[in-house]
């Protein structure tokens, strides 16, 4: 069937009728504002991040001692330059967002406030992956299935989404907008897993299979924890003041303590729940009060259904 090219006459008007929209729903779009981060940019600082991270993984091969030191020069030389870039126009536009300066023509200069912060990122990179190879034992030491450190590196979505989300920690510490959670969300729809960038999280931590999880951003988890796949550690509940705003700025999620280990699809909720050191929560709890150092949670055993041949009988 050919294409009716009249049709086409109707396509300026429907410009005109999505351009209009563009006024009447006016938060939906960034027009006549300052540049905000480029999000390939963000992608692509994470793909040279990772790269450094884990040399050898990714994209170069037959990397040596003697080449490795220039390779790696010439990445952290072009995330200076991508990050200074990125980061200046995320610290101007939340200025001109916040009313701290006029407009985009400020005289403040951003970007060399953007180099400044990314100096202070790019020194922390040797001691993240002190931490990062923390992560890396406690997948092979908490998985039998797992034959090394490799099989983790290259295929464990839990080491991703850590990596990333300590990546964002960091310049979510440095008090940089838009940028963590770019990042975040970036790994969350590669992983299926949900960490605002804000979580504190400490070393030797795990997430098998990983499928679901989610992690607030007021999170406080130890060191030596286990997650498995559907947890959840989230907000209770939402305050509002008196005008019926969301309160912002107050810890809504939960403190894990060091040593915990928690079993698929549970649910622990609330920014005053502490589960305690060596705890063990079982898999589909719904926990909203705190619980003691060494306990053991579990829902109590449920009876099966069985249908076979039209007969129903139950199993305890």
């Amino acid at each position: 069937m050919a294409t009716d090219f009249r049709l086409k006459d109707q396509l300026p008007k429907l410009t005109e009728r999505i351009v209009a929209t563009y006024d009447e729903v006016g938060t939906m779009n960034h027009l006549d504002h300052c540049p905000l981060p480029n999000y390939e940019e963000v992608v692509a600082a994470i793909a040279d991040l990772m790269e450094i991270l884990y040399p050898g993984y990714r994209r170069r091969e037959g990397l040596h001692r003697a080449n490795i030191a220039y390779y790696v020069g010439d990445i952290v030389d072009r995330l200076h330059d991508r990050l200074t870039q990125q980061i200046g126009r995320a610290l101007r536009h939340e200025a001109v967002r916040a009313g701290l300066v006029g407009d985009c023509e400020s005289e403040a200069d951003y970007e060399a406030l953007g180099q400044a912060k990314t100096m202070l990122f790019l020194d922390r990179l040797p001691e993240l992956r002190h931490t990062l190879a923390t992560d890396v034992e406690a997948a092979y030491d908490g998985d039998p299935a797992c034959k090394g450190a490799d099989e983790v590196i290259f295929c464990y979505p839990g080491l991703e989404a850590i990596t990333v989300h300590r990546l964002a920690h960091l310049l979510y510490e440095l008090d940089i907008p838009f940028i963590p959670r770019m990042m975040a969300e970036w790994a969350h729809g590669r992983t299926g897993i949900d960490i605002h960038p804000g979580a504190t999280i400490g070393p030797y931590f795990f997430i098998d299979h990983g499928t679901g999880v989610v992690i607030g951003e007021t999170c406080q988890i130890g060191e030596r924890v286990k997650l498995y796949q559907g947890v959840t550690l989230g907000a209770l509940s939402f305050a509002k003041d008196e005008d019926g705003n969301l309160v912002r700025g107050q810890k809504r999620h939960p403190t894990i303590e060091d040593r915990v280990v928690v079993y698929a699809n549970a649910t622990i909720l609330g920014g005053e729940t502490v589960v305690g050191h060596d705890a063990v929560i079982g898999s589909s709890v719904w926990i909203t009060r705190s619980v003691e150092p060494h306990s053991t949670v579990v829902l109590e055993k449920p009876r099966l259904r069985v249908r076979s041949d039209g007969t129903v009988s139950q199993e305890a």
